[in-house]
């Protein structure tokens, strides 16, 4: 039986299919393309109707070759952007990217009609101006008249799914990265939507990992060539990147390493202490129903803003020569990742250079001292999320699971083991299209939940470093 997931990244998505044999998953991508974000007027948008026409081209060749044995279509994404439908099910506008400005100063002003503290107890997460929430506060109080408009509201991976199928659903673990969801009851809380005059009525029901959804349109089958099942998965690409670790104790974190880099642990239910919120972690929801105490922090965007920055000023830019490279560079300075300026700079490189030339450190000047820097940065900030969750928790870590296409950075990998002082694992590379395969085969009963799920082919290689 075959498999399709379709896995959206901020800078990339892909059309994955996977085969279920004996327990034993084989993938291969079928599609790639690229994804990016549009400034237009002064606004940043995702372009949806290109992705959307991506994911039906990746869909048709699926179709193509495989026809008939496709049992389901599973769809994760990043979290907490989304669109807008009116009443007869059309798009008001092109989902708002969350690089956009529009939500800066709404922390401050959310927190004077809802204080910090309650809003924590409430929701759980991680006070970024990002998140979903905050968007919506944004779009009310300068009177968007798309929000007015508005019958629905899905995020990212249920929009492309409505698409597909007809039907409106809120996934569990992506509508847990919107800060209005409550982490106790997980469903939608009515003193964040009252407290900041948002429209609750915009929301959908919030459905779990595993649910069907609903087939493909008649009008859909025609055009692709077949049908399938449209079921919901971790929806967030980070949850179905954490459905495909295994390991054998509670001593472990995972790093989701990619235009984000997302660390934590997975614990039984929210984690809402004062020391987790100071510290600014997140509760997330899982796929097995439990949750992902995290951390957001600023990934390999670093690099890939560079790279774009460099490769638009007619440089060639090698990824594999930038890693070997570093490991020679002499470049020892470290910025603080999560610097506001980092998060959408004009030039990342002169951001960089600004921030060394402040704190008195050595400016890069080479690629490869870029990326020497980038790599230290980041597994200064991993170890110290792991002494916080350690101290949240009151659990040792001793093994850190990195996922996703970070895991492929040899140099990162390495600064991080010696950096924390833990074992690192890194991979699969794969993470994300096997964790969401591996719902839709549990939903279908082809794979029961207790039995675990081998890997063969690319992408599938797990690599040991030691501190």
């Amino acid at each position: 039986m075959y498999y399709i997931a379709a896995d959206f990244g901020a800078g990339s998505g892909r059309v994955i299919v996977g085969k279920l044999e004996n327990g034993e998953l084989d993938i291969h991508e079928i599609h790639r393309f690229p994804n990016r974000q549009i400034n237009l007027g002064g606004r940043v948008y995702w372009d949806f109707l290109s992705l959307y026409e991506e994911l039906k081209t990746g869909l048709k060749k699926a179709f193509a070759k495989y026809g008939s044995q496709i049992k389901s279509i599973g769809i994760d994404t990043w979290g907490v952007d989304y669109g807008l439908l009116d009443k007869k099910g059309r798009l008001l506008s092109n989902p708002v990217c969350y690089r956009d400005s529009r939500t800066q100063g709404m922390l401050e002003k959310a927190f004077e009609r809802l204080p910090k503290e309650k809003f924590f107890s409430l929701a759980g997460n991680q006070f970024m101006e990002i998140n979903t929430v905050f968007q919506l506060y944004s779009a009310v109080s300068e009177g968007d008249e798309s929000l007015k408009n508005a019958e629905k509201l899905l995020f990212m991976p249920d929009l492309f799914a409505y698409f597909l199928t007809g039907k409106a659903i809120n996934e569990y673990t992506i509508s847990s990265t919107s800060q209005m969801l409550n982490s106790q009851s997980r469903e939608w809380d009515d003193t964040i939507f009252k407290s900041l005059s948002l429209p609750k009525k915009i929301m959908q029901e919030v459905v779990y990992p595993g649910t069907k959804i609903g087939d493909l349109t008649e009008s859909l089958q025609k055009e692709l060539g077949g049908n399938a099942d449209v079921v919901a998965v971790g929806s967030h690409d980070t949850a179905s990147a954490l459905a495909a670790i295994t390991a054998d104790d509670d001593e472990w974190a995972f790093i989701s390493s990619g235009t984000w880099s997302l660390m934590g642990m997975v614990t039984p239910t929210p984690l809402q202490t004062p020391e987790v919120l100071a510290s600014d972690f997140t509760n997330e929801g899982a796929v097995s129903g439990e949750i992902r105490l995290l951390k957001n922090i600023t990934g390999l965007w670093l690099i890939q803003s560079l790279v774009k920055e460099w490769s638009e000023q007619g440089q060639d830019c090698d990824y594999s020569q930038m890693v070997i490279d570093a490991e020679t560079s002499s470049c020892e300075s470290v910025i603080d990742v999560s610097d506001s300026r980092f998060t959408a700079p004009q030039s990342m490189a002169e951001a960089i250079c600004d921030y060394c030339a402040e704190t008195k450190q050595d400016l890069p000047r080479t690629q490869g001292d870029y990326m020497r820097l980038v790599c230290q940065s980041l597994a200064e900030e991993y170890a110290k999320v792991k002494q916080e969750l350690e101290q949240s928790l009151g659990r040792k870590i001793k093994t850190i699971y990195i996922v996703g296409g970070g895991s492929q950075n040899g140099l990162l990998n390495k600064m991080t083991a010696q950096k924390t002082g833990c074992k690192v694992i890194a991979g699969p590379v794969e993470a994300t299209a096997i964790g969401n395969i591996k719902v839709q085969a549990q939903a279908s009963g082809e794979l029961s939940k207790d039995k675990p799920l081998r890997l063969k082919g690319d992408g599938m290689e797990l690599k040991t470093f030691l501190p």
